[in-house]
């Protein structure tokens, strides 16, 4: 399992690419200038001793303070070493942020959208505005060179819902979904995940996976019914206790009903 969640997370580095990525012994430490912790946090995905777990951290410590921010570890069932979190927590490090991570066969998502969906392989001005992304979120997703799409669902001429999809080696990963408060409940949502599904198929992925705040209802709701089952939860940590990953990331599997 943990070499699941570890493949799937630098899946989602890939998707999801930072400004910044240096390596330090297996780990990567990333940094973007939009502030998202899925694009700049460390993905400790190399064992270390007990004795060089304090140095890995300042190690890691440094790379962040050299770029002005605060440091942040994504800890999950594939962080290495096991005792990361504990050696964390014991520095000062505080949990934020828990997240679920979940996949989904592609075949089980494949259907007819109930609203028209537009696939483009690029953001449009449309999506962009009901992600609610702005410059720093699109600077990431131009550096995304992978193959992507960008689905956005119409309702009567207008976009109301939005979603992207990136396929790496088998897997598609699910991110910046969003639906506009007045369209919620009309099944937007699942149009975008049936056409991000059936694009995926197309490019040689049978398994999806996402991420999803737990608390996240009407989110957790709607993945529950279209087959998405958490492998793995995981959490962040970081120095500044009322720091939050920012809610504007274009990985945000957010506001979707």
């Amino acid at each position: 399992m943990s070499e699941l969640v570890r493949s799937l997370q630098e899946r989602t580095a890939r998707a999801v690419p930072a400004r910044h990525v240096s390596g330090a012994g297996g780990w990567w430490l990333r940094h973007d200038a939009a502030g998202s912790w899925w694009a700049g946090s460390v993905l400790p995905h190399h064992d270390a001793a007990p004795a060089e777990l304090p140095g890995r951290i300042a190690h890691a410590e440094r790379f962040y303070a050299g770029h002005g921010a605060t440091a942040c570890f994504q800890i999950s069932p594939g962080a290495c070493p096991a005792t990361l979190d504990a050696a964390l927590a014991a520095r000062g490090y505080v949990l934020r942020s828990p997240m679920s991570l979940r996949t989904a066969t592609t075949a089980t998502l494949v259907g007819e959208p109930r609203h028209a969906v537009r696939l483009d392989d690029h953001p449009a001005p449309d999506w962009m505005h009901v992600a609610g992304a702005g410059p720093a979120e699109r600077e990431v997703l131009d550096r995304i060179r992978l193959p992507a799409a960008y689905a956005t669902a119409v309702i009567g001429g207008t976009p109301v819902a939005v979603g992207r999809a990136v396929a790496d080696t088998g897997w598609a990963g699910v991110f910046g979904m969003a639906t506009l408060p007045e369209a919620r409940g009309r099944g937007a949502a699942r149009a975008v995940l049936a056409a991000l599904a059936g694009w995926a198929r197309d490019h040689a992925a049978d398994r999806m996976y996402l991420q999803v705040e737990p608390g996240n209802t009407a989110a957790e709701r709607l993945y529950d019914r279209l087959g998405f089952t958490e492998i793995c939860a995981y959490h962040y940590r970081t120095t500044s206790p009322t720091a939050r990953p920012a809610t504007s990331s274009p990985a945000a599997t957010a506001v979707t009903s």
